[in-house]
């Protein structure tokens, strides 16, 4: 049962990860659109800079299971790439407590942020104004993703530290 958990764990980060893949596209478009207008048609416009940052900003927050589910965040490889397998899982079953912190921090003030900003119907200070609630609403939503994906990989490092095999 516990692998059917863990392996629905990875589907569903693997499908949100697919799923917010697709931003760049709409990024790239955003970004293109604005340099044509600035520079063949002279008319920059007002919004293009803050909703390429909005998208990035929900990109990043919503990929970031998918790339812990495929080991593709930042490590310092030095020692810890060569240490062995079961090593490597008691060292970052060590360092899960800060992991799980910061998840925790950015759930609990991401989500206070987010609730306040929704209350309040926040903009931006910009000329344009968007709402920054749903952008506010994607931090404690991506951190609970990597959370979840956090819970599953630190499932696997306790059984690689403990059987002695993955």
């Amino acid at each position: 049962m516990l692998k059917r958990i863990l392996h629905s764990i990875d589907s569903f980060s693997s499908w949100t990860g697919r799923i917010t893949s697709v931003l760049i596209f709409g990024m790239l478009a955003v970004l293109l659109y604005e340099i044509f207008a600035r520079y063949l048609f002279n008319a920059p416009t007002i919004w293009a800079h803050e909703t390429s940052a909005f998208i990035f900003g929900t990109y990043f927050m919503l990929a970031s299971a998918y790339v812990l589910s495929i080991k593709g965040h930042v490590s310092i490889d030095i020692v810890y790439g060569r240490l062995s397998v079961r090593a490597q899982a008691i060292l970052d079953i060590l360092t899960f407590i800060f992991f799980l912190l910061m998840c925790i921090t950015l759930i609990w003030h991401g989500g206070s942020v987010a609730l306040d900003a929704w209350r309040m119907g926040e903009t931006s200070q910009s000329i344009w104004g968007p709402p920054l609630y749903p952008i506010r609403t994607m931090i404690p939503i991506g951190a609970t993703l990597l959370l979840i994906q956090g819970i599953a990989k630190f499932v696997r490092d306790l059984n690689i530290a403990v059987r002695k095999e993955p």
